[in-house]
């Protein structure tokens, strides 16, 4: 199962594998107050698409497909997290404010599609 969860949230029994998938250190946070098990920078979005989306809600379905494109492009900043989610849980960690627009739902979606190919 890969689920998503802010940085800034507390760990949780069912969390597993801990990964933050941001380009960039959550803000105000030092690196030990986070308890993740791996921070993948290159699964993030490229910095010129973060500075783009800017977190603007109309931008958010034009991000989602520029962030797809990336992510078909660089299946080895990825592929490590298909490979944990074999052997269990995953959460992956985001730093933004808005839950419903983020790279990290973009991302969980994305693996998702590509674990249900595997399957078919």
């Amino acid at each position: 199962m890969i689920r998503i969860k802010r940085a800034y949230d507390g760990t949780a029994r069912g969390d597993g594998r801990r990964i933050l998938v941001e380009r960039l250190w959550p803000r105000g946070m030092k690196k030990d107050e986070l308890d993740a098990d791996a921070w993948l920078k290159d699964v993030a979005p490229s910095t010129e698409l973060r500075k783009w989306f800017g977190h603007q809600v109309e931008r958010w379905e034009e991000f989602r497909r520029r962030y797809r494109k990336e992510l078909d492009e660089r299946p080895d900043a990825w592929e490590p997290i298909l490979k944990a989610e074999k052997r269990g849980n995953v959460t992956l960690l985001y730093s933004a404010h808005d839950v419903l627009h983020n790279g990290a739902l973009v991302l969980r979606d994305y693996l998702l599609d590509r674990l249900a190919q595997r399957m078919e």
